[in-house]
C-alpha cells in the first residue's frame, strides 16, 4: 500500500516536491546546491525586475533569458540516466577528454574576457579588435560544445555532482551570450543577411546547446522535428511540390534562425515574459501551500461522491493545470496523489491513468492562465489576452463537464463508492480558508480592470505572498527566495521548448513553407470545407505529438492557422481550432505524453491507457468543429444565441459521455449508444433545428430506458 492509500486525511503537501522532482534530476553536493540556489534566485529576480522596474533592450533581454536557462538546465538535468556508480568510474579514461573539452570552453571564456577588457578599458570597438580573438574564440566554442555533448553521452553522470562536460556546456552558454551581447549593435543588422564567419559558428553552437537541453528536458520528439526542419532548409531545392524552395547558404540560414525571426522571436518573447512570470506565480502558490488548498478543496467537494477521486482529479487538475504549463508535468504533480486513490475505489489502472491524463490536459485550455498557449496566441494574433480568456471559457467548461460525466457514468456502471468522510479534509475548515483563492481572483480582477498581463501577474504574485501570511506556511524573505529559485527550476523545460520551437518557426518563416501549405489547404477547401478542417486537425495533432503544449501550438500556429485564415475563418476561431488540437495531442495515440505519464504512475500499459484517455477526452475532438461553424461557443454573437448554444452543448456532451461509456440513466446497448452519439452531435451543433432534434432524441431515449427499467422483474428475495 502506497503512502497515499493509507488511512487518514488527504495531504497534498507532496505536490510541490513532486513538481520540483521533475525539474531536478540530481542530488548535488551542498556547495553545488547553494550555487544553483543563487543562480535560480538571480534568474527569476532578474526577469521580475526587467518586466516591472528596469526595462532592457529586447534582443539583449531574450539573449540573457535563453543563456540563463541553458546554464541552469545543464546544471540540474543530467545528460542520461541511470547515473554511474561512483565506485566504478574510470577517471583515467575521462582525463584527456576532460582536459580537452574544459580547456576549450575556458579558452572561449577567456577570449571574450579579453575582448571585453579591450573594449571597455582600451576603447576598441567591434571592428578594431584583433581578428584572432573572435576567430579562435568561435572554433574553441563550437569544439567545446560538440565535445561536451558527445562526452555527456559517452560518460554516464554521477548523481551527486555536475559532470565536467556539463560545466563545459554551461561555460559555452555564457560565451554565446557574451558574444551576442558584445556585438549586439552590429548583429541586429547583419545576422541572417550578411553574417560574419564568427556569427555562423556562434549561432551553430547556440543552436546545438538549445537542442541538447531540449532533448534532456522534453525528449527526442521535438529535437527530431527541429532537426528535420533544419535539414529541410538545405534540401529544399530537391523536394517536390509545395515543399520545394531555392535553398540557402549555411551562414545565412543558421544566423537567421538566431534572430527575432526564430529563436529570439515570438516563442522566446512569451517565455521571457509571461511564462517566467506565471511559473513564478505558481511557485509562490506551491511554496505557501496555497496550491495544496486547491487540491484539498476538490477532495472535500467531490471526494465522497461515487468515484470521488476521479472527480477530484478533474477539478484539481483543471485548477493546477492552468498554471502548470505542461500536461505531462501536471499528471505527475497531481496524479501521484489522485491515481492511487482512484485505483483504491475501483477504477482500473488504465482508467485511472487515462482520467488523470485527460483532466491534466484540459488544464491547458482552462482560463485565465491556460498553461502558456494563450500568451503565445495573444502574441501571434494581436488579440487582447482578456478577449482570449473570455472566448476560451465555454469550450473549457464543456470539456471538463464531458470528462466529469465520463467518470461519473463509469462509476455508476461499476457501482463504485466514494472515499470515507474521515479520510477527507473537513469542508467547514476549508470554507473558513476560502480567502486562499484570493490570488486567482485578484489575477482575474486585475486583467478585467485593464491592467497589462505582466502587471496583473505581478500583483497576483505579490498577493500570494500576502495571503501566505494568513497560513502556517508564511513566506518570509528566505521563503520568497526559495520560491523564486523553484520558479527558475520549473521554467527550464518550457523555456527550452520555446527556444527549440523558435528554430522551427524561423525555418518556416525563411522558407515560406507555411504560406505554401496555406495555399494547399485553400485548394482542399474548394472541394470540401469539412475535409480541409479534418486535414488541418490531423496536421495539428501530428505536429503536436510528443511535444509539450507550448511548442505544439507555436508550430501549428505557423503552419496551419494561416491556411484557415485564408479560407475566410476569423483569426480567433482559426487559432483556437489549432490550439485545441495541439493541446489534445497529449492524449492522442500513438504518441500521448500525458497518457504515458499517467500510465507510469498507474502501472498500466501505455498504449491502452492512451486509447482510454482519447475516449475520455472525446469532446475536445468535436467542440472545435462546432465553434468553427457556430462561433457562439467562443462568445461571438448575441447573448441569447450564446446561452442557447451553451445549454444545448452541455446536454450534448452528456449524451456523448453516455455513448462513450455505454450508460445513460442505466446500461445502454450499442443501438442506444449510436443514437446517443448522433443526438450529441446534433445538440452540440448550435443550430436551432438540430438542437431541438438532439434534445428530442435525448428525451425519447431517457423515457425508453425508464420504461425498460420498469418492465424488468424485481429480483427474488430470499426468506
Amino acid at each position: 500500500m502506497t503512502s497515499s492509500e493509507k488511512s487518514g486525511p488527504i495531504d497534498a503537501a507532496s505536490l510541490a516536491d513532486a513538481e520540483e522532482g521533475m525539474s531536478s534530476q540530481r542530488n548535488l553536493t551542498r556547495w553545488q546546491k547553494v550555487l544553483l540556489f543563487f543562480l535560480g534566485l538571480t534568474y527569476t529576480s532578474f526577469h521580475l525586475l526587467v518586466l516591472n522596474v528596469i526595462p532592457m533592450e529586447t534582443w539583449a533581454f531574450r539573449i540573457v533569458h535563453v543563456a540563463g536557462a541553458l546554464v541552469i538546465g545543464f546544471a540540474i538535468v543530467a545528460a542520461c540516466v541511470p547515473p554511474a556508480d561512483p565506485r566504478r568510474r574510470r577517471w583515467v579514461l575521462e582525463l584527456l577528454p576532460m582536459v580537452l573539452t574544459v580547456g576549450l570552453a575556458l579558452y572561449a571564456l577567456a577570449a571574450m574576457a579579453i575582448a571585453l577588457y579591450m573594449k571597455l578599458r582600451l576603447g576598441h570597438d567591434t571592428y578594431s579588435l584583433p581578428e584572432w580573438i573572435f576567430h579562435t574564440f568561435s572554433w574553441a566554442l563550437l569544439a567545446s560544445v560538440v565535445l561536451g555533448i558527445v562526452f555527456a553521452w559517452m560518460f554516464k553522470p554521477r548523481s551527486d555532482r555536475i559532470g565536467w562536460y556539463d560545466w563545459s556546456l554551461m561555460a559555452a552558454s555564457i560565451s554565446v551570450c557574451a558574444y551576442l551581447l558584445f556585438n549586439l549593435d552590429v548583429l541586429q543588422f547583419r545576422m541572417g543577411v550578411m553574417p560574419a564567419q564568427t556569427d555562423f559558428w556562434v549561432a551553430t553552437a547556440g543552436i546545438l546547446l538549445i537542442l541538447e537541453l531540449t532533448r534532456r528536458v522534453a525528449g527526442m520528439a521535438l529535437v527530431v522535428i527541429a532537426g528535420i526542419f533544419i535539414i529541410y532548409g538545405f534540401v529544399g531545392p530537391w523536394l517536390p511540390g509545395v515543399l520545394e524552395h531555392s535553398g540557402y547558404d549555411a551562414d545565412r540560414f543558421i544566423t537567421y534562425i538566431y534572430t527575432d525571426n526564430g529563436i529570439l522571436g515570438p516563442t522566446t518573447a512569451v517565455s521571457s515574459t509571461y511564462i517566467v512570470l506565471f511559473i513564478a506565480f505558481a511557485a509562490f502558490l506551491q511554496a505557501s501551500k496555497v496550491g495544496d488548498y486547491f487540491v484539498n478543496f476538490a477532495f472535500a467537494a467531490a471526494g465522497r461522491a461515487r468515484g470521488g477521486p476521479a472527480k477530484v482529479a478533474v477539478f484539481a487538475s483543471g485548477l493546477m493545470g492552468m498554471i502548470n504549463g505542461t500536461s505531462a508535468g501536471n499528471v505527475v504533480a497531481t496524479g501521484s496523489l489522485t491515481i492511487p486513490l482512484m485505483k483504491r475505489v475501483g477504477y482500473k489502472p488504465r482508467s485511472a491513468g487515462a482520467i488523470e491524463a485527460a483532466a491534466s490536459t484540459g488544464g491547458q485550455i482552462m482560463p485565465p492562465v491556460m498553461g502558456a498557449g494563450a500568451f503565445i496566441m495573444a502574441e501571434v494574433t494581436g488579440i487582447p489576452y482578456t478577449d482570449l480568456i473570455i472566448a476560451a471559457l465555454i469550450p473549457a467548461l464543456l470539456y471538463f463537464a464531458s470528462v466529469y460525466f465520463m467518470v461519473d457514468m463509469e462509476a455508476a456502471k461499476t457501482g463504485m463508492k466514494g472515499l470515507p468522510s474521515k479520510e477527507l479534509p473537513q469542508i467547514g475548515k476549508l470554507l473558513r480558508q476560502v480567502y486562499l483563492f484570493a490570488p486567482i481572483i485578484i489575477l482575474i480582477g486585475a486583467l478585467f480592470m485593464g491592467y497589462s498581463v505582466i502587471r496583473a501577474g505581478t500583483v497576483a504574485l505579490m498577493s500570494a505572498v500576502v495571503v501566505s501570511w494568513l497560513t502556517p506556511f508564511r513566506l518570509g524573505l528566505f521563503g520568497s527566495a526559495r520560491a523564486l529559485e523553484l520558479a527558475a527550476r520549473m521554467s527550464i523545460q518550457l523555456i527550452a521548448v520555446c527556444a527549440c520551437a523558435g528554430i522551427i518557426v524561423g525555418v518556416i518563416g525563411l522558407t515560406g513553407v507555411g504560406l505554401r501549405f496555406s495555399s494547399l489547404l485553400l485548394g482542399v477547401a474548394e472541394n470540401s470545407q469539412l475535409l480541409a478542417l479534418l486535414f488541418a486537425m490531423c496536421i495539428s495533432v501530428l505536429l503536436g505529438m510528443g511535444m509539450p503544449t507550448t511548442a505544439a501550438y507555436a508550430v501549428a500556429a505557423s503552419v496551419v492557422a494561416p491556411g484557415l485564415i485564408q479560407m475566410g475563418v476569423a483569426p480567433l476561431v482559426a487559432h483556437f481550432f489549432v490550439f485545441y488540437f495541439a493541446v489534445i495531442s497529449a492524449i492522442t495515440p500513438p504518441v500521448a505524453l500525458a497518457a504515458y505519464a499517467g500510465a507510469a504512475i498507474a502501472g498500466s500499459e501505455p498504449m491502452r491507457t492512451s486509447v482510454t484517455a482519447f475516449k475520455v477526452g472525446l469532446a475536445a475532438f468535436i467542440v472545435p468543429f462546432i465553434f468553427f461553424y457556430h462561433p457562439a461557443l467562443l462568445m461571438e454573437g448575441e447573448w441569447t444565441e450564446i446561452a442557447q448554444s451553451f445549454a444545448t452543448a452541455m446536454i450534448g456532451v452528456f449524451m456523448l459521455a453516455g455513448a462513450a461509456q455505454g450508460w445513460f440513466f442505466g446500461a445502454a446497448g450499442w443501438p442506444i449508444r449510436v443514437l446517443l452519439f448522433v443526438g450529441a452531435l446534433m445538440a452540440i451543433s448550435g443550430d436551432l433545428l438540430t438542437d431541438l432534434l438532439g434534445l428530442g432524441l435525448a428525451v425519447i431515449l431517457f423515457l425508453w430506458q425508464r420504461k425498460m427499467a420498469g418492465s424488468k422483474p424485481a429480483p427474488a428475495t430470499g426468506s
